[in-house]
């Protein structure tokens, strides 16, 4: 049954293992808190140099199973590229916008001070905006999407992201000066994409030049099987003793607020997720494509948040908050993906 799942118990009890990093990383933070000031001081251009590396480790083993010669034929897959940059920048910014408005002007109205309510808003707005990046590939391993295509997904949003990411966030919050640390942007996009992509197509060129492919691929690579979610864990505990006494000291606007980002990001999936199946793509092609509009780039929201707004402002909380939603919810995707694999087409259907 395990193999045919290829779900490992540590795999299959993996959303335990994050609500325990999570409440984990939040107690350090709240009653440790010279772990997360000491590691805070590791930091360049808004970016936590102990996670990027811990989103390295994440993202590296992925990277080595890629037949770099495929990322050429992925790109010609313009269908699923159609529909990854079509969710990601014609509809899930403008979505959020109006789920948020609903929610936290509308329904929560009376609940929230206006002021306060714009504020949470803008931070569902720079959410929304940014798509993910470095997670994305952790949630194509646990959907067995085609990596390589998830890697050209990636590269191509990442593109987009430089020149769309402030004129969409302008325009749907009304403002002109809205700044973007592009030292940030340049630098995730280093860190997460560009150095484990070519760290691994070196070191798969040298394993299969001293030792052939197949050594690479049954011994070498399963070596790090366990590095992708000891990663994930490991980053979330460090996340949250940063930002664990935020969610701590506003349990009810953590809730509200909670509330339109879960929306968001089960109705982005599901509508990239059943265009992908109408216009027959295969599963390893449409899940992580869907996974890639429903996550956010939470690195960068709350980055621009803090330059923006400051770090105690309700712009910041709520861009924290869609970390503290993203993961639970994301892995409920996966589940969701996973139980409906047989309802897609095999890899090899023409696409």
């Amino acid at each position: 049954m395990k193999k045919e799942t290829g779900i490992n118990f540590f795999e299959k009890y993996l959303t335990v293992w994050v609500i325990l990093c999570m409440i984990g990383g939040t107690l350090i933070g709240k009653y440790i808190p010279q772990i997360p000031t000491a590691l805070g001081k590791l930091e360049y251009a808004n970016i936590s140099m102990p996670i990027a590396v811990l989103i390295w480790l994440i993202i590296y083993p992925m990277m080595l199973k890629i037949d770099f010669k495929s990322i050429v034929g992925a790109t010609k897959n313009v269908k699923g590229l159609t529909i990854t940059t079509s969710m990601n920048w014609l509809i899930k910014p403008f979505t959020m916008y109006a789920i948020a408005v609903l929610f936290l002007k509308g329904v929560f109205g009376g609940l929230i001070p206006t002021e306060l309510a714009d504020e949470y808003i803008t931070g569902a707005v720079l959410l929304g905006a940014a798509p993910c990046t470095a997670m994305v590939f952790v949630w194509s391993k646990l959907t067995k999407g085609d990596t390589a295509y998830t890697l050209v997904q990636v590269a191509v949003n990442d593109l987009i992201l430089l020149v769309a990411f402030v004129p969409i966030v302008g325009f749907l919050l009304g403002v002109s000066n809205v700044t973007v640390p592009y030292a940030t942007l340049f630098l995730s996009v280093v860190l997460f994409v560009v150095t484990p992509l070519v760290a691994a197509w070196v070191t798969r060129k040298s394993v299969v030049a001293h030792k052939g492919l197949d050594y690479l691929e049954n011994t070498f690579i399963k070596k790090f099987d366990k590095s992708t979610m000891t990663g994930l864990l490991l980053t979330l505990i460090i996340i949250f003793s940063f930002q664990g006494d935020k969610l701590l000291t506003n349990p009810m606007d953590i809730a509200l607020i909670a509330v339109p980002l879960t929306i968001q990001t089960f109705l982005i999936f599901i509508i990239a997720y059943l265009w992908a199946k109408k216009w027959g793509m295969p599963h390893e092609i449409a899940s992580p494509g869907a996974m890639i509009g429903a996550s956010n780039f939470f690195e960068l929201a709350v980055a621009v948040a803090i330059a923006l707004f400051g770090i105690n402002s309700g712009v910041t909380l709520a861009t924290v908050v869609g970390l503290l939603v993203e993961v639970p919810v994301m892995l409920i995707l996966v589940k969701i993906s996973n139980s409906t694999r047989k309802y897609f087409k095999a890899k090899e259907a023409t696409v």
